[in-house]
Order: C-alpha cells, then sequence, then structure tokens
C-alpha cells in the first residue's frame, strides 16, 4: 500500500474511531458499548490481548498441574497420593497414576504449554497489544478477523479441554503424537477418541493462528503512523513480525499433517501405515512411513521453537535497554539477527530425525545448519550484555525476569550444540538431555520472556502496578526452581536415561537416580506453588494494585506510553503522534531527562543514532 493511501486509511480510521470514542465518552449511545460487545466479542486489540492473556494463564496453571502429578509419580513411584484420585478420579485409583493416564498426562502437558500457552498465550497476547501501539495505529488492520481469531482458539481450547474427560482419557502419544500409535484406534487407549478430540482441537488452533498471524503482518507492513520508517520499529514489533512470519509459513504443513492423520484414522488410508501386525494379525495399510509423519511436524516443530522465543527476544531487547538507560546495542544487528534465525529455523527441522536412518551425509547438512544457527543467538546474547554493560542499571521485577531470560537462553542453548550433533544425538536422543535442554531453552525462557513482558506492560494495560514484592519471591523462587529441576537431568541423560517412562525403579542402571528424581519432584512442588503467587499477585493488582500516575511510568521512548491512560478503542485522542527518530534515544534531553521518546522531533545538528 503507498503511504498515501495508508495515510488516508489512518485518516478514515480516526475519524471513524474519534465519533466512536466522543460519543462513548460522553455517556451518549451507552447501549452501543454493551457488555458482549466491550469485553466478550470485542473486537479491541487490547480486550482481545487480555482474553488471550487470561486464557493462557488459565492453560498455564492447568498445564503445570499435570507436570506435578506426574512429576509425584516419577519421584516417588512407590508411595501412594490419595488427594490425586480427587482430582483424576479412576485414573488415579487408590492415589496412584495409572500408566495409560501417566502418558496422557505427559502429552497434555506438552501440548498444552507448547501451544496454549507459548504460543498463543504470548504472541496472541503481546503481538495485539504492542502491534498498534507501538508502531502508531488505531487498531489492527482487520479488527473482525481479530476477534475471530481468539474464538477459533477458544474453540479450540474447550475441545481440548472436553477430551480430558473422555472415558477412554485424552490422547496419549506424546505431544508429537507419532503414528502407529496416533494412527491406529486400537493402539492404545489414549488413541481413541482422545486423540480425535486433539486432531480437531489443534486443526483449529492452526487456523485461529493464520488468521492472527496476516492480521499482525498486515498490520506492521501497511499501518504505521507518519514518520515511523521500518528502521524505526521498536525491536519488539520486528521479533512478532518474525513471529507471525514463521506461523504463517510453517502451521499449514503441520495442519496437512493432522489432515492425513486423521485420513489414515477413519478413512481407511495408508499415508503413515505400513505392515503392521496386531495381535498376531496382519493390518491391511500398506505403502505408508511414519517418517513422513515426522517431516511434516517437525517442519512446523522447529519453527515452533523460534515463535515461542522471538517475541521473549523482543521484549527483553527492550526491557534490557529501557532499565539499563542505554540504547540497545547494534540495533540493526538485531534486526539481521532476526532474519537470520527466521530464515534458518526452516532448514533444520531433521535434527529431530537424526534416528530415523537418514543418510549420515544429509544428517551432516542438517547438522551443519543447526549449528549455523547458533550464530545469530549469539549476536543477540552479545548486544544485551553489551547493552547492559556499564548501565544505569534499574534491577525492578521486568528486568530480573528479562536478565533472567537472557541467563536460561545462554545455558539451554548450549546444550542445544550437544544435541546439534547427530554422533553424539545417537546417545542423547530420547533421554532425560533433550527434556532438560528444550525445557531451560524454549520452556522456561520462554516463560521468563513472558513474565517480564507482563511485568513491563501490566501499567499499559490495567492502569495499575503488579505487587513488587510478591514479583521478586516469584522470581527468585522460578529462577532457582528451573536450574533446580532442570540441570540434574542432563546428567540423567548422560548416563542414558529414557524420557517418557513411568516407572525407573525397575531399571538398576537408573535407580541409582532415585534421590535425584526425588528432589527434582519436590523441586517442581515448589515452584508451582510459586507459580499460584503469580496468578494470585496479577488477578489482585487488576483490581487493587497501586495505581499509574503518570503516562510513562518507565521513563520509556516508544509510543505506547504516549497514550492516555486509560485508552479507549483506538488509542489516541486526536491525531495519532508523528515519529521522528528510532526507539532507543535513552541520552540527556536538556530538560534533565535521561531519554528523548520517539515523537520529539531532531534538534538542530542531531543525527539519528
Amino acid at each position: 500500500m503507498s503511504n498515501e493511501a495508508t495515510t488516508l486509511h489512518a485518516h478514515d480510521a480516526h475519524a471513524h474511531m474519534d465519533s466512536h470514542g466522543h460519543a462513548h465518552a460522553h455517556g451518549h449511545e451507552h447501549h452501543e458499548q454493551h457488555f458482549i460487545t466491550k469485553w466478550i466479542f470485542s473486537q479491541d486489540h487490547k480486550v482481545i490481548a487480555k482474553q488471550y492473556l487470561i486464557s493462557g494463564i488459565i492453560w498455564a496453571i492447568i498445564g503445570a498441574l499435570f507436570s506435578v502429578f506426574f512429576r509425584l509419580q516419577l519421584g516417588f513411584p512407590d508411595s501412594t497420593f490419595p488427594i490425586m484420585e480427587k482430582f483424576l478420579g479412576h485414573w488415579a485409583q487408590g492415589g496412584k497414576l495409572t500408566p495409560e493416564f501417566y502418558y496422557a498426562l505427559v502429552t497434555m502437558h506438552g501440548t498444552i504449554l507448547v501451544f496454549f500457552v507459548l504460543t498463543a498465550g504470548l504472541s496472541g497476547t503481546f503481538s495485539n497489544f504492542l502491534i498498534p501501539l507501538q508502531i502508531g495505529a488505531r487498531d489492527m488492520a482487520s479488527p473482525f478477523m481479530n476477534m475471530l481469531s481468539y474464538w477459533f482458539f477458544f474453540i479450540s481450547s474447550v475441545i481440548m479441554f472436553a477430551s480430558l474427560f473422555v472415558q477412554t482419557g485424552p490422547a496419549a502419544g506424546g505431544w508429537t503424537t507419532y503414528p502407529p500409535l496416533s494412527a491406529l484406534k486400537e493402539a492404545s487407549l489414549g488413541s481413541g477418541l482422545g486423540m480425535d478430540l486433539w486432531l480437531i482441537s489443534m486443526a483449529l488452533f492452526v487456523v485461529s493462528q493464520l488468521l492472527a498471524g496476516l492480521n499482525y503482518i498486515t498490520t506492521i507492513l501497511n499501518m504505521r503512523t507518519k514518520g515511523m520508517k521500518m528502521t524505526r520499529l521498536p525491536l519488539t514489533i520486528w521479533a512478532l513480525f518474525f513471529t507471525a512470519v514463521l506461523g504463517v509459513l510453517s502451521f499449514p504443513v503441520l495442519l496437512s499433517g493432522f489432515v492425513l492423520l486423521i485420513f489414515d484414522r477413519h478413512f481407511g488410508t495408508s499415508f503413515y501405515l505400513s505392515e503392521i501386525f496386531i495381535g498376531g494379525k496382519a493390518l491391511s495399510h500398506i505403502g505408508g512411513s511414519a517418517v513422513l509423519y515426522q517431516h511434516l511436524f517437525w517442519f512446523l516443530g522447529h519453527p515452533e521453537v523460534y515463535i515461542v522465543m522471538l517475541p521473549g527476544m523482543g521484549m527483553a531487547s527492550e526491557i534490557l535497554s529501557t532499565n539499563s538507560r542505554k540504547p540497545i546495542f547494534g540495533y540493526l544487528a538485531m534486526i539481521i539477527s532476526l532474519t537470520g534465525i527466521t530464515v534458518l529455523a526452516f532448514v533444520v527441522w531433521a535434527h529431530h530425525m537424526f534416528v530415523t536412518g537418514m543418510s549420515p551425509f544429509l544428517g551432516g547438512i542438517f547438522v551443519l545448519l543447526t549449528l549455523l544457527i547458533a550464530i545469530p543467538s549469539a549476536i543477540k546474547v552479545f548486544n544485551w550484555l553489551t547493552t547492559i554493560w556499564k548501565g544505569n542499571i534499574r534491577l525492578n521485577v521486568p528486568m530480573l525476569f528479562a536478565l533472567g531470560f537472557v541467563s536460561l537462553f545462554i545455558s539451554g542453548g548450549l546444550t542445544g550444540i550437544f544435541l546439534g550433533n547427530s554422533a553424539l544425538d545417537l546417545h542423547l536422543h530420547d533421554t532425560y538431555f533433550v527434556i532438560a535442554h528444550f525445557h531451560l531453552v524454549m520452556g522456561v525462557s520462554a516463560f521468563f520472556g513472558m513474565f517480564a513482558g507482563i511485568y513491563h506492560w501490566f501499567p499499559k494495560m490495567f492502569g495499575r502496578f503488579m505487587n513488587n514484592t510478591l514479583g521478586y519471591i516469584h522470581f527468585f523462587v522460578t529462577l532457582g526452581g528451573a536450574y533446580l529441576i532442570f540441570w540434574p537431568m542432563h546428567y540423567e541423560g548422560f548416563a542414558g536415561m529414557p524420557r517418557r517412562y513411568y516407572d525407573y525403579s525397575a531399571w538398576e542402571s537408573f535407580k541409582q537416580f532415585s534421590t535425584l528424581n526425588h528432589f527434582i519432584s519436590t523441586v517442581v512442588i515448589i515452584v508451582f506453588f510459586a507459580q499460584l503467587l503469580f496468578v494470585f499477585n496479577f488477578f489482585m493488582s487488576i483490581f487493587k494494585g497501586r495505581k499509574v500516575t503518570s503516562l510513562n511510568p518507565w521513563g520509556s521512548t516508544t509510543l505506547e506510553w504516549t497514550t492516555p491512560l486509560h485508552p479507549g478503542h483506538g488509542n489516541w485522542e486526536g491525531e495519532i503522534p508523528t515519529v521522528y527518530r528510532w526507539p532507543y534515544d535513552f541520552k540527556e534531553d536538556g530538560n534533565g531527562n535521561d531519554f528523548i521518546p520517539q515523537t520529539v522531533p531532531l534538534r538542530d545538528g542531531e543525527e539519528e543514532h
């Protein structure tokens, strides 16, 4: 779209929003903004962001609770916990998990946290909330499509939640749902109706992500305010832009994989099945390949890692710069490294498949590409560390979580070098080393990015601050707990301890880890309660938190802090501000401030960064 068209579009939107906002402000025609249109079927990007966030928090509690249940089994295989029977009914008869349900819990825990929390909850919240506010737009390119994307996610959530109550139990094929376990209804209890509901839910989830992603990309490219060149976008927006690009290009491949799986389950096709015997009897399926599904799954599965990581990277950049009172180091290098990560994310998927019998030559190519992706990641880490170097650092709660994000990203990322090596991976594949690696780098680290963002933008979302003391407790317990849970798992993995097993006490070789597993499970319970503290803090602060009194409580330079304290639908009253400079001008402005907002014109003789 040309600049003139964009400006026209902005003015049209402005005129429409202004009259709408004006009428609302005076209380006239109040019936227009009914509770249902304002809060439920809202087309305001800020409300949709809150819907995503609160849905994500509810799912995070459920997903984390599942991990507590199966960690009780792993840490205390000989004990019974009557409380589990209250929660899980006949799946935990006498207070002990059944092996079938253990596998279902592992499956649902992974599915919920990777997709429903760290994809929908993270991107859905911050892309929705920040894109229009930081680029200077009234709303998304298509507010209606935006609303649809949330409701597709909501329907997907309802179906996934319903699958937990099916008589044969929810899906139980691991969060990757590999065939033949997922392709044959008779393979296990968790391959029945629960698996069908899982597939339908995930198909709807993909639709939701595509609607959202296309909207984010269009909005960033077409609806920037006057003066907001691409090179003046905050790194948060760059990161959310590339996240959306990754999703739009890779999610359809996963959808095709699911559709073929539904065909194999219900229509007698053989895309993934061949020469399978059940009870000594040969099935009629012939000619398919389970490895085909792995290719389709991991072609999304690896970009998914960065769909989860990039929003955290963008938000960490913003928060580290703001709280170091220093311009971000290497702004252009940061954008180039984001681009590099986005491109390379699409060509490394087969490093999940080194043990499928692929040719060693092909394996070598994927090793090279996998190790290459460490370079843009290392550039980002270097730039974050250089940004805080000699900065005037404020160790508030968002800053601590952003630093925790960097710490976990480094330590979790380093173990990826082991797994990216096909020769080492033969030993480490499907062991606890893999669990330790990806939980640190894309699980906990992405959560830290999300927490940093929530604490930082909470004042803008709700007009109040979250409680600092509870925030500090939440940070230190979670950071210490994350390392105490996942660091020891690397040693178990080196010893060859396989993942997803129900009870390790039957093996002589793994009995040595019984005390360690006991310790890990205890820490998991403590960390879970720290997250409940966060949830309490979050919901209490919405109603009882300290009120925000200044428009720009953190002293940030970006546009979202130029809106009114409680922005209406349309964000700015009157004209949208014009942008004159890049988003990280942390320097003396001549009036005693140590930052210059993007809306301040350049002074005579001043050059833009």
